[in-house]
């Protein structure tokens, strides 16, 4: 057989070797397709020549210096003053001080022929021509030159004019600057992951070693095979839908398999020695982050509390994780600074402004403040320990979320959501309530103790049938507990939340959320009690409510965000990010809201906490009971309200576990003693600082059904008729005996009259003109 045949040694069918095999029509197909691919990809370059020529005359590439601390997040108070600084600082190293190892090893990983090409790696754009046009992987076949030229380009499209473009500026990068210097810029702007902008910030942050040459402030320098790592963070720094990235903290596994190419391209360049490549070990990074200490921070301070606010913010406002790792945030936050030192002063134990100094370890407070006009928190005091429990707002420490074990019993504050649910359904203060009805299981209505022979006497009125007025003044429970009962729980949940409360917890200590809740939720889980305060509530939350109608019926967002703004890593510029809306919705008609502010004014005075120069305010104070088992002594004390320009929120409690509140004196604590006085000091400071004029609130409109109340006004009081006329006339003596006090027939001495009462047996006669057993004319 010839060679080649069935069976043979040659290269036929079932040969190993020796002929080729004839063309298929397939294949000729298939090749032509390559060739016009091919040419496709020469005839783009050639077309951008156009592109290239007139670039390369009108491209500014001045190399702009990245600047130190560019992508840290700076979170600022209202006046511009640095509250905190997240992340890790750039480090900017000259280039003639980076060592060697570092920049071979982002040379390996990015760009093997850096050293030879001038900008341009003409096989590396063929390479990425050709795959992108036959359907491979989309790439970049940038250089660190031309990488570096996006970013001075301002360029972000990923487009082939764009990476034309690039190559120009490129070409023109390295015919002003040596590769060196190039390499330097490279290396101070590349980001590498979690924030670190710059090599240096990277090696510190991953490995606490320097990329200068010999080490830097006590660090060693970097050694060939962090250095790898590092470089190979470059190709994806932040994890993706698709990909986890190359952060060795984030994805080691893949990050190594970067790591062994970098190292196996340093070998091949003659950047390390053999010897060096066969000893390699997979270098380990640190996975925490350093935190960057500055005097003027809030770390370690009361306000620290509200970078949890902060970062739950952001999220809400659909900044990314990511985004904040990145950095280069710039958030002016809510917070005035003398706002928020009143509020320490007045609201820490520690503070010997404050009325709680002095007292025991375990009494707490929160005192928050907010501009009712835009729903601004303008200070926000929750603890002393800035790392501990944020007794303002129950806020996880992460910032995720409130705390599911959060919140304090609210009170007869909460009264004034009760009495906001009222005017809405046409209430009246002037309605009459019965002290004296029981519930419908025969249980009384407690009042704290009040004594019910002088529960509402004031004026023509009694305990069966008390005004509301009065009652809210002194903070009566009963009325509230009949309104709830007439209107249903829900409408006053429904009032709770319009003014913006999200959180209640019923009595198995179950969060309720209202926002995601309707009405047959809420009439299960809470009883006609919530009317007068039983039901815990975020003190923040409830700082939202008092805004509310403080601000005569408007609700805003409550937030601690003023603005965002962000540096674009490709221009180094400031633009903003976000701007926050502070647009309110009205809850509570003008006329309504003015009648509820019109009585609530009354209270400060009452609780004998009016406020310096006679400055009009409206409040309410509230405080619950220990435990049923000691019902004698109180947990929480509350004392809310504002003025125009501040709406301002006091509660005292126990640090940790709740515990007996008792004045300096012993005497048991109430919200219109402690609270009501750290409230005062608060507001008053805050006025004395800013120099607020004393604003107004609206003058009263009455509203309301005067009849919607369960109890029954007092009879009318008897009318004495004028007789005197009469009385003194001829026939005064027989038409109005005893006129003359003493007269024949009156009583007088001696005279007693049998028709007048007198007589021996009738107290009257010689005697005294009295009786001796009965009551005598």
């Amino acid at each position: 057989m010839p060679p080649g045949g069935t069976g043979g040694s040659g290269g036929g069918t079932g040969g190993g070797g020796g002929g080729k095999r004839p063309r298929s029509t397939a294949d000729k197909k298939y090749r032509r397709a390559n060739i016009l691919t091919a040419a496709a990809a020469v005839l783009v370059i050639m077309i951008g020549a156009g592109i290239v020529g007139g670039t390369y005359f009108f491209d500014d590439v001045e190399l702009p210096t990245p600047q130190a601390e560019e992508q840290l997040n700076k979170i600022l108070n209202t006046k511009g003053q640095i509250l905190a600084k997240v992340g890790e600082p750039r480090v900017n190293v000259p280039y003639q001080n980076i060592s060697l190892t570092m920049a071979h090893a982002v040379a390996a990983a990015e760009d093997k022929n850096f050293y030879r090409h001038n900008g341009i790696d003409m096989k590396g754009i063929a390479r990425a021509a050709w795959n992108n046009f036959t359907g491979g992987d989309k790439q970049g076949a940038s250089t660190v030159t031309q990488q570096y030229a996006r970013h001075v380009a301002e360029l972000k499209d990923i487009s082939y004019s764009r990476k034309l473009r690039e190559a120009v500026i490129a070409r023109k990068l390295e015919s002003k600057y040596s590769k060196d210097q190039i390499m330097g810029l490279y290396l101070n702007y590349i980001d590498l992951g979690q924030g670190r902008l710059g090599a240096e910030a990277a090696a510190q942050g991953y490995y606490n070693r320097s990329i200068v040459k010999g080490g830097s402030n006590g660090l060693k320098e970097i050694d060939p095979y962090q250095a790898a790592a590092i470089a190979s963070i470059i190709k994806q720094p932040y994890p993706t839908a698709t990909h986890k990235g190359y952060d060795p903290t984030i994805n080691p596994t893949d990050a190594e398999d970067r790591w062994q190419y970098t190292m196996k391209n340093m070998l091949a360049e003659g950047w390390i020695s053999q010897e060096v490549y066969d000893k390699r070990q997979w270098p380990k990074a640190l996975t925490k982050k350093t935190s960057q200490k500055c005097e003027t921070c809030w770390e370690g301070k009361p306000s620290q509390m509200i970078s949890r606010q902060v970062t739950h913010e952001l999220h809400e406002l659909g900044i990314t994780d990511d985004q904040i790792s990145k950095g280069g945030l710039t958030i002016t936050t809510t917070i005035d600074p003398v706002v928020q030192k009143a509020a320490e002063e007045a609201g820490s134990r520690t503070s010997k402004e404050s009325p709680l100094n002095g007292r025991p370890k375990t009494y707490q407070a929160a005192v928050i403040g907010i501009d009712p006009e835009n729903g601004e928190v303008l200070g926000y005091y929750g603890g002393d320990d800035g790392n501990g429990i944020d007794y303002a707002g129950y806020m996880s420490g992460d910032g995720s979320d409130v705390m599911e074990s959060g919140g304090q019993s609210p009170a007869s504050s909460f009264k004034i959501y009760t009495l906001t649910a009222a005017l809405k359904a046409d209430y009246s203060f002037n309605t009459l309530w019965d002290g004296t009805k029981k519930r419908a299981n025969g249980t009384s209505i407690s009042n704290a103790g009040q004594d019910p022979g002088k529960t509402c006497q004031t004026g023509n009125h009694s305990i069966t049938g008390c005004d509301l007025e009065q009652a809210t003044v002194k903070s009566y429970n009963f009325p509230f507990y009949w309104i709830t009962d007439q209107l249903g729980v829900s409408k006053v949940v429904s009032a709770a939340k319009s003014a913006g409360i999200r959180y209640i917890w019923n009595n198995d200590g179950k969060r309720i959320d209202l926002t995601k809740t309707d009405a047959s939720t809420w009439d299960k889980n809470f009883s006609a009690e919530i009317g007068f305060g039983q039901f815990r509530v975020i003190p923040l939350e409830h700082a939202t409510g008092v805004a509310t109608l403080v601000g005569q019926g408007v609700r805003h967002k409550t937030h601690f965000i003023k603005k965002i703004q962000s540096i674009d890593p490709n221009t180094g510029k400031t633009t903003n990010l976000k701007t926050i809306s502070t647009k309110g919705e009205r809850v509570l008609a003008e006329d309504k809201a003015s009648d509820l502010t019109a009585v609530l004014k009354q209270i400060p005075d009452h609780a004998n906490h009016s406020l310096a120069g006679g400055r009009q305010a409206m409040g309410k104070s509230g405080s619950w009971e220990l435990s049923q088992e000691q019902s004698s002594k109180n947990g929480d004390a509350w004392f809310v309200g504002g003025i125009p320009q501040l709406a301002a929120t006091v509660w005292v409690g126990g640090k940790g576990n709740r515990v007996a509140l008792t004045e300096a004196s012993g005497k048991k604590m109430f919200g219109s003693n402690t609270p009501a006085e750290i409230w005062k000091r608060f507001i008053d400071t805050v006025a004395k600082e800013k120099g607020w004029d004393k604003a107004q609130f609206p003058d009263r409109i009455r509203t309301g059904d005067d009849s919607k109340g369960n109890g029954v006004a007092p009879p009318p009081e008897p009318t004495v008729p004028d007789n005197s006329a009469v009385c003194n006339s001829a026939l005064g003596s027989l038409l109005c005996p005893g006129t003359d006090n003493g007269g024949p027939d009156n009583g007088g001495p001696g005279n007693g009259g049998t028709d007048n009462g007198g007589g021996t047996d009738n107290g009257g006669g010689t005697n005294n003109g009295g009786g001796n057993n009965n009551d005598g004319g």
